[in-house]
C-alpha cells in the first residue's frame, strides 16, 4: 500500500525474501524463443511477411509514394544542384588520396547515390567520396602499385600504372561492398557498437592528419612515393622536407591563398548560417576562378604546374574485379567496409533524431553494399558521406534523397559534357579543396580536454586511437585501437567499483558510507555492493574486495578456530584445562606450538566447519580464551551482498561465489550471508547450477537491502528476546513501513503480535523509543 503524505510516501507492506515474495505473488510463466525458433521465424515465409521484406529491402517505396511534391520539390532542387557541385569538386579532390586520375572521383560520385536513393533509409545524407576512406583505399594502390613500379616515367607506362590503380581500387571497393552487403544480409548492424565516439573522433582526426600529409606532395609538386608501412607518416615527411628545395612556388602559393580563402568563407559560413539562405559555396567559386585564371594565364607552360589534364567522358563498360587484388587486400576491405559504414552512419544518425524519423543499421549497410559493388565494378572507389556535402544537402532544404538524385544529375553533366572545362585547374587547387574539407575534423583536438574532465578512459581511447592510426597506418590503427578499446572495457568489468554501504537519512536509501555523514549502519552487519557483472575475470578481485570490506580472512580465521580447538582438546586431556561455571582455567603453565606443528601436514582438516559435539562446553569465540590460544576477533554476524547492479553471474563466478559463501569461509563461521536485489533468472539459473545445499539455501535472497536489513535486525531480536522466540514471527508476516523522509516511529510497538519492522526503522532514529 502506498500513501502520499504532503511532499513524502508512505509505503506498508511485509518484509519479503525472493522466496516469500514468489509465494504470495503468482509469477506468469512466459515462453522464452530458443535460437531454433528465432531461425524459423526468420526463415518462415506469409504474404505480410513477403511485403514487410519487400518494404524493408526497398525503402523508397515507403517514402516515395507519400512525397509532398509541392512542397518539397523545390527545396529538394535547389539542394540537389549545391550537393552536385561540392560533390563534382570533392570527386575530383579525392581521387588525389587514392592516387587515380581524377575523373574516376566523378564515378565514386554518380553511382553510389542511385543505389542509395532506392536502398537507403536516411533522407537527409549525400552518399560518396569520403577523405578516410579514399585514403585508405589509396593506402592500398600504393602499396600494391607503388610509383617505381615500372622502369621509367615515360606516358605509356604512366598510362598502364594508372589503369592498375584505377583497378585495385575498384576492386578494394568491391570487396568491401560484399562485405557491407553481406553483414547487412546476417543483420551484423549492431557492429558499429563496438566503434564508439571517442574511437571514431580520433580516428578521423588522425586520418585527416595523414590527409594533410598525403596532399603535401601536390601542394608542392613534388615527386614523393607512396608509403603505406608503420610509421609511413613519418618517411613521407621525410621525403617531402628533404626535396623542399625543389618545390614548385606557384603551386605552393596557389595552395596557401585557396586554403586561406576557403577557412575564411567556411568560418563565415559557419558563424552566419542562420542568417545566410545557404552556405556560399565557396569551393565551386574558387573552382571557376582557378580554371579560368590558369586557361588564360596559361600557367601550365609558364610555370609548369600540375593540372588535371583532360577528364574522361562516357563511363566505362562494368568489370570484373581481379581475384589476385582481392586475396592480397581481405583486411582492407574488411576495414574500409567497417569504417565506412560507422561514418556513415552516425551522420545519418544525427539527421534521423534531428527531424524525427527512424533509420536501419542492416539496411543501411546493404545500401552501401550495393553501392560499393556497383561503383566498383565501374570503376569507382569507396564511398560513404562527407560531413561537409551532407552538411549542405541538409541546410540548403533538402527533405529526401530526390535531392540526392538531384546531386548525381549534375555530376552526370559534367562527365558526359563539360568536363573538359575543368582540364586546366591545378592539381593543388583540387589538393587545397580536400584539406577545405578537413576543417571539421581537424577541431576534433578540442574534445581531449573535454573527455579528460568527463571521462578518462574515453581520453585515453581518442589518444591511443590517434597515436596508432597515425604512426601504424590506418589499418592496422584502426584494429589496434579496437583491440584498446576492448581492453579498456574488460578492465572496467575486471576492476569493478565495489564499495560499503550505510543507510543515508533514516530510510531505506544505502548509499556508500564514505560519502555522508548522517549515516547508520546496523551493528554487525556489513553491506557489500558491487557495481559489476561478476564473471570469471572479476570474481578474485571481488572475493578480496568482500574480505578487504569486512575486515578479516574468513579462511583464515577458520583455520585458526580448528587449531585453537585442536590445542584445546589436547590441553584437556592432559588436564591443563578445567571446566568451570565461568568457562575454561588453565590449570598449567600455557605452551605454544609452532604453526607446523598444529597443521601436522592436514590442512584440509582446518578448511573443514568448527566441531564442538565432544567438547564439555561450548566455545565462545568473541570471550577471552585460555593463555596460549589466540583467535582473531569476528563482529560481524551478517553480510548483505547487494547485487542490484550484477546484470549477470557465469559458472566460474558461480563456484568461486560457492566457495566463499559457505564451502570454506563465511557461513563456517556462523556468519549469515544474503544477496538483495538479484536480477531476474538468477535464482532459477543457480537452482539449474545446483548453487544451493543445506549450508546456501534460496531464503538468502531478498527483494531490496531494507528487507534483508529488516529481516536481520528482527531475527536478532527475536534470538535475544526470549518472549520474541514464543511468538515466532517471520520475515513475511512483519510489516514494512518507510517514510520518506524519514519520520520517527511515534506509534507504540508493546503488543508482541504486532512487533514490525517500522519498529527497526525506529532504531535507525536518533531518538529511539
Amino acid at each position: 500500500m502506498v500513501e502520499p503524505v504532503g511532499n513524502h510516501y508512505v509505503i506498508a507492506r511485509p518484509v519479503y525474501s525472493e522466496n516469500a515474495f514468489n509465494e504470495e505473488h503468482e509469477k506468469l510463466h512466459r515462453y522464452h524463443k530458443t535460437f531454433w525458433d528465432h531461425l524459423k521465424l526468420y526463415f518462415s515465409c506469409s504474404p505480410q511477411r513477403a511485403k514487410k521484406i519487400a518494404l524493408r529491402l526497398f525503402p523508397v517505396v515507403s517514402w516515395l509514394p507519400a512525397y509532398r511534391f509541392r512542397e518539397w520539390i523545390l527545396n529538394d532542387i535547389i539542394s540537389g544542384i549545391n550537393t552536385g557541385l561540392v560533390a563534382v569538386l570533392q570527386g575530383l579532390a579525392f581521387a588525389l588520396l587514392v592516387n587515380v586520375p581524377p575523373s574516376y572521383g566523378l564515378y565514386a560520385a554518380f553511382f553510389p547515390v542511385l543505389v542509395y536513393f532506392i536502398f537507403g533509409t536516411s533522407r537527409h545524407i549525400s552518399v560518396g567520396p569520403f577523405p578516410v576512406l579514399s585514403l585508405m583505399v589509396g593506402g592500398v594502390v600504393t602499396r600494391l602499385v607503388p610509383d617505381d613500379s615500372t622502369g621509367n616515367g615515360t606516358s605509356t607506362n604512366t598510362s598502364a600504372i594508372n589503369d592498375e590503380r584505377v583497378m585495385v581500387a575498384a576492386s578494394v571497393t568491391f570487396l568491401s561492398g560484399v562485405v557491407q552487403l553481406l553483414l547487412g544480409i546476417f543483420q551484423f548492424g549492431f557492429i558499429v557498437i563496438y566503434l564508439s565516439q571517442s574511437l571514431i573522433s580520433g580516428f578521423t582526426t588522425a586520418a585527416a592528419i595523414h590527409v594533410l600529409v598525403s596532399q603535401l606532395k601536390f601542394m608542392f609538386q613534388l615527386s614523393v612515393p607512396g608509403f603505406n608501412v608503420p610509421f609511413g607518416i613519418i618517411y613521407t615527411l621525410e621525403s617531402v622536407f628533404s626535396q623542399i628545395t625543389k618545390a614548385n612556388v606557384a603551386d605552393l602559393v596557389t595552395s596557401l591563398i585557396v586554403l586561406l580563402i576557403v577557412f575564411v568563407v567556411k568560418e563565415m559560413n559557419d558563424r552566419y548560417k542562420e542568417k545566410l539562405p545557404a552556405p556560399i559555396p565557396i569551393e565551386l567559386l574558387v573552382t571557376i576562378l582557378a580554371a579560368l585564371i590558369s586557361y588564360f594565364v596559361n600557367l601550365e607552360e609558364k610555370f609548369d604546374v600540375a593540372v588535371v589534364g583532360k577528364l574522361e567522358e562516357g563511363f566505362h563498360a562494368p568489370v570484373a574485379p581481379d581475384a589476385d587484388i582481392l586475396q592480397k587486400c581481405i583486411g582492407d576491405g574488411i576495414s574500409i567496409a567497417i569504417v565506412g559504414f560507422a561514418v556513415a552512419f552516425s551522420v545519418a544518425k544525427v539527421y534521423s533524431i534531428k527531424h524525427d524519423y527512424p533509420i536501419d543499421g542492416n539496411q543501411e549497410l546493404i545500401a552501401f553494399g550495393l553501392g560499393n559493388i556497383v561503383g566498383g565494378s565501374f570503376k569507382g572507389f569507396a564511398s560513404s558521406t562527407a560531413l561537409s556535402r551532407s552538411g549542405v544537402q541538409e541546410s540548403t532544404g533538402g527533405k529526401t534523397q530526390i535531392a540526392g538524385i538531384i546531386s548525381s544529375v549534375i555530376v552526370l553533366v559534367v562527365i558526359l559534357a563539360i568536363g573538359f572545362l575543368l582540364a586546366p585547374l591545378q592539381k593543388s587547387v583540387l589538393a587545397s579543396l580536400a584539406l577545405g574539407n578537413l576543417k571539421g575534423m581537424l577541431m576534433q583536438f578540442k574534445e581531449i580536454g573535454i573527455l579528460w574532465r568527463k571521462d578518462k578512459y574515453d581520453c585515453v581511447i581518442w589518444v591511443v586511437t590517434f597515436l596508432s592510426a597515425i604512426f601504424l597506418g590506418l589499418d592496422i590503427g584502426l584494429a589496434a585501437a579496437v583491440a584498446f578499446q576492448l581492453l579498456t572495457v574488460v578492465i572496467r568489468s575486471q576492476i569493478p567499483s565495489c564499495t560499503v554501504l550505510a543507510n543515508v537519512g533514516r530510510s531505506n536509501i544505502y548509499r556508500n558510507r564514505k560519502d555522508y555523514t548522517d549515516i547508520y549502519e546496523p551493528e554487525g552487519v556489513k553491506i557489500f555492493r558491487c557495481s559489476s557483472p561478476i564473471f570469471f575475470a572479476n570474481i578474485e578481485f571481488f572475493r578480496e574486495k568482500l574480505i578487504t570490506a569486512v575486515g578479516f580472512n574468513p579462511l583464515r580465521v577458520l583455520r585458526k578456530r580448528n587449531k585453537a580447538l585442536r590445542k584445546i582438546r589436547k590441553m584437556l586431556k592432559k588436564g591443563e584445562l578445567q571446566v568451570t561455571p565461568k568457562g575454561l582455567i588453565c590449570m598449567a603453565n600455557p605452551t605454544y606450538e609452532s604453526e607446523e606443528e598444529l597443521d601436522n601436514n592436514k590442512i584440509e582438516e582446518l578448511d573443514q566447519p568448527t566441531i564442538m559435539t565432544d567438547l564439555p562446553i561450548r566455545i565462545n569465540w568473541s570471550t577471552d580464551l585460555p593463555p596460549g590460544i589466540t583467535v582473531p576477533q569476528v563482529n560481524i554476524h551478517s553480510i548483505i551482498l547487494d547485487f542490484s547492479s550484477v546484470s549477470f553471474l557465469d559458472f566460474s563466478a558461480m563456484t568461486v561465489l560457492r566457495k566463499v559463501i559457505s564451502i570454506h569461509e563465511f557461513v563456517r563461521l556462523d556468519i549469515d550471508i544474503y544477496i538483495a536485489g538479484a536480477y531476474d533468472g538468477l535464482l532459477d539459473k543457480l537452482e539449474r547450477s545446483a548453487f544451493f545445499d543445506e549450508e546456501i539455501k534460496p531464503s538468502m535472497f531478498f527483494l531490496t537491502i531494507h528487507d534483508a536489513v529488516l529481516h536481520i535486525l528482527l531475527k536478532k531480536d527475536i534470538a535475544n528476546s526470549p518472549k520474541l522466540k514464543l511468538a515466532e514471527v517471520t520475515p513475511q508476516s512483519s510489516s514494512f513501513l518507510t517514510l520518506l523522509p524519514f519520520q520517527y516511529c511515534q506509534a507504540p510497538c508493546n503488543a508482541l503480535h504486532s512487533y514490525s519492522s517500522v519498529c527497526y526503522l525506529s532504531l535507525f532514529s536518533k531518538d529511539s523509543h
